[in-house]
């Protein structure tokens, strides 16, 4: 007798999914009538789920289901179990949303009035921000490249554009040597140095490589102006455009084209910021590589998600535009400091088409410091925010309501400074005044918000997961709020107000700091929360009796100690850390052949390079004295280059090689063969570990009890320091020896 065969939980998994494919797949779902039906029920059902009233043990017996549901799904593979998790979640949310509308905002005194409608205007707007967010992040295109024609005579020409002001020369010669290196006819490319800041060195430089060298005799309008003016001047079919530090991979072009010559309604591609360097979330709190960091969620997720609905946001860089179409709108946007969020905007407000291509073409240089960081998303939401006053996509014509909507989140974004505030500070309007800022027991407050924050964590964790740690938004967003939260307002009320500011790019922290007039903010509300929880720990004592207030302010001690470590984190990341390398290095493996003075030569691997040398692994025993010159050779195809180096340090296993000083040549040929590869990006993020949300909670609650403690160290060493500074009275010294 032959027993049956236990299928495996990954086979049922696997089975789960394909039959859920083939329902959505199949072929009644293609009719009009049906989707708009389907759709017309979908809207009243989520109606009467969102509004039917529930006892207690009702709502807490749906919550649950409905959550051991999500966790069902969650297992599942593919788009269409995300779509019902997204449903499930939009569901809860909807139930807390009406009851908290509906059922606590009957305050009885004006402190509670006002503590209330503040939170529940911060509630409102985060609720608004995730239905926007589902709804763009969805179904994200995933566009493949086109490939070029074999014949190269159809290959249409291109402007590249690099612009730049204040940058040094250093910072701007490997996106030029890699702009040389680009696998395009030469005679159909044109390269331009877009110079600003009209410097000799710059023109000398430009001369001797073979690039053009383009001033202006004003900087009206800053880098939309830079652009404007080169247009003129200028005549490619096509405008690639390229950040001073952003250093283009040599398959840029081919990579990019291919779509333009399909959809001859295309008027702009783009690809994705990458960066090689640690911006200072990831230096400062030790991230880097190990966590996604703040933008990649946008490049990764966001933008594939506009692109289904031809909404792309053009960047300023990495992107290619159709000159005609540029010209045709006046050129890039002057009207406001996101000058390429709003070229975009104007060019799909004409009817013209954008692309989203999610493969990394080049790689920059991360902002240094936590208030150049800081700066930059100033700028953003000041520029966002001028968008929405002065050319508000929910109005005018042109945009289809999908292009609507990704533009009206994209822009709502940037208003989070208000209500992430709020959050943080919340609960000290119980602990400090014993304000009830939601009227409803603690108990019936949990089974209706627990469901909305859970769905909505494990939803956006699937969705999220290579792009975006779970938590680590509340992070960021604590960083930036008390920054951002003035010149939106600012904007809102005058547009015009604020101007271009230059994020600065190759600087080096030097040494180990501690950024105390950055972190003012969350000191601020770190200390208030602190002294909450003090006043909570009180209330429970004289109260403990009274077992609705012990209840409520357990709740608020809760919400305090996350917030808390929330701000843990923010402080952390305001502790600057030395660079310790003058040049970032890139982890990478590539052939290297070694060789020696001796004529022996060693077949190796690369572990890492930058601008300043290469790390090898060495193979098994071989040993490498200091200070020894080599000739460290690097391969391009069956090309092989030739860079002079010297033994800075070594170790069993590895080796560091210090370049000698390289000629024009050399340094050209050394970016062509790293930076300039094609795949030089590719698998930047292998081997991070998937999120979940429990890791990511236990990650940031982790980081933030170390920023607390980190802290107290810096204030105390800082007071040591200060201590000793301070100057000797010597007359006081000789009276009290006397």
């Amino acid at each position: 007798m032959s027993s049956a065969k236990i299928p495996s939980p990954e086979t049922e998994v696997s089975v789960a999914t394909s039959r859920l494919e083939r329902f959505v797949d199949a072929g009644i779902w293609g009719s009009r009538i049906v989707v708009v039906l389907l759709t017309v029920f979908a809207l009243f059902a989520l109606y009467f789920v969102v509004t039917v009233p529930l006892a207690f043990g009702q709502q807490l017996a749906f919550a649950t289901i409905c959550f051991v549901c999500a966790l069902g799904f969650r297992r599942l593979q593919g788009q269409y179990a995300t779509l019902v998790m997204i449903m499930l979640s939009v569901a809860a949310s909807g139930r807390y949303m009406f009851w908290r509308l509906t059922e606590t905002t009957y305050w009885e005194r004006p402190l509670d009035a006002a503590w209330g409608l503040l939170l529940v205007a911060a509630e409102v707007y985060a609720a608004l921000v995730l239905l926007l967010g589902y709804f763009q992040t969805a179904w994200p295109l995933k566009r493949k490249p086109l490939p070029l024609p074999v014949d190269r005579s159809q290959w249409p020409t291109v402007d590249v554009f690099i612009p730049t002001y204040n940058e040094p020369l250093s910072v701007v010669k490997p996106t030029i040597y890699a702009a040389l290196a680009l696998d395009y006819p030469a005679d159909k490319l044109a390269i331009h140095v877009l110079d600003d800041g009209r410097r000799p060195e710059f023109k000398t430089f430009c001369e001797e490589v073979g690039v053009n060298w383009t001033i202006r005799t004003h900087n009206r309008h800053a880098k939309a102006g830079n652009i404007n003016e080169a247009l003129k001047i200028t005549k490619g079919e096509f405008l690639a455009i390229f950040d001073c530090d952003h250093i283009p991979t040599r398959s840029f072009l081919q990579i990019c084209l291919g779509w333009f010559l399909r959809d001859k309604l295309l008027s702009m591609l783009q690809t994705p910021h990458h960066f090689f360097s640690p911006d200072p979330f990831e230096r400062n709190l030790g991230t880097f590589r190990k966590v996604p960091n703040e933008g990649e969620l946008f490049y990764g997720l966001v933008q594939d998600g506009n692109d289904l609905w031809n909404a792309t946001f053009f960047c300023g860089s990495c992107a290619v535009l159709r000159r005609s179409m540029v010209e045709e709108i006046g050129g890039i946007a002057v009207e406001t400091v996101t000058e390429d969020a709003h070229t975009a905007l104007k060019l799909h407000r004409l009817g013209y088409t954008t692309a989203y291509l999610a493969i990394p073409q080049a790689a920059g240089l991360a902002t240094e410091s936590l208030s150049g960081h800081i700066g930059q998303r100033i700028r953003w939401a000041r520029g966002m925010t001028q968008i929405f006053r002065i050319d508000n996509p929910l109005t005018g014509k042109g945009l289809k309501i999908g292009q609507r909507l990704c533009y009206l989140n994209g822009m709502l974004h940037f208003f989070y400074g208000v209500p992430r505030l709020v959050f943080l500070t919340a609960p000290l309007s119980y602990l400090f005044f014993g304000a009830h800022v939601i009227e409803a027991a603690a108990s019936t407050i949990a089974i209706f918000a627990l469901p909305h924050m859970m769905h909505a964590s494990i939803t956006n964790s699937r969705m999220q997961r290579s792009f975006r740690h779970s938590f680590w938004a509340e992070v960021y967003e604590s960083v930036l709020a008390s920054y951002i939260t003035a010149p939106t307002l600012l904007a809102v009320i005058n547009p015009k107000l604020g101007k271009f500011n230059v994020t600065a790019k190759g600087g080096q922290i030097a040494k180990d700091y501690f950024d105390w007039y950055i972190s003012r903010p969350y000191l601020f509300l770190l200390l208030l929360n602190l002294l909450g929880f003090v006043a909570g720990i009180v209330h429970i004592v004289m109260y403990w009796h009274v077992r609705s207030e012990v209840n409520t302010t357990i709740l608020n001690l809760c919400w305090t100690v996350y917030n808390m470590l929330i701000l843990g984190a923010s402080v952390a990341a305001a502790s600057e850390r030395r660079q310790v390398r003058a040049t970032h290095r890139v982890t990478m493996k590539m052939p290297v052949m070694l060789k020696f003075s001796t004529g022996r030569t060693l077949a190796c691997e690369t572990i890492d390079y930058s601008e300043g040398g290469v790390g090898v692994a060495l193979p098994n025993k071989i040993e490498v004295p200091m200070h020894e010159r080599v000739t460290v050779s690097l391969f391009r195809g069956d090309e092989e280059y030739a860079f002079p180096a010297t033994v800075g340090y070594t170790e069993p296993g590895r080796v560091g090689l210090r370049f000698s000083t390289l000629t024009r040549e050399q340094e050209y040929d050394f970016v062509k063969t790293t930076f300039a590869r094609a795949d030089a990006w590719t698998g930047w993020s292998e081997g991070r570990r998937p999120d979940t949300p429990l890791r990511g909670l236990s990650h940031v609650l982790l980081v933030g009890t170390r920023g607390i403690a980190g802290l107290f160290e810096h204030l105390y060493s800082d007071l040591r320091t200060w201590m000793n500074k301070r100057p000797v009275d010597v007359k006081k010294l000789k009276t009290k020896d006397q």
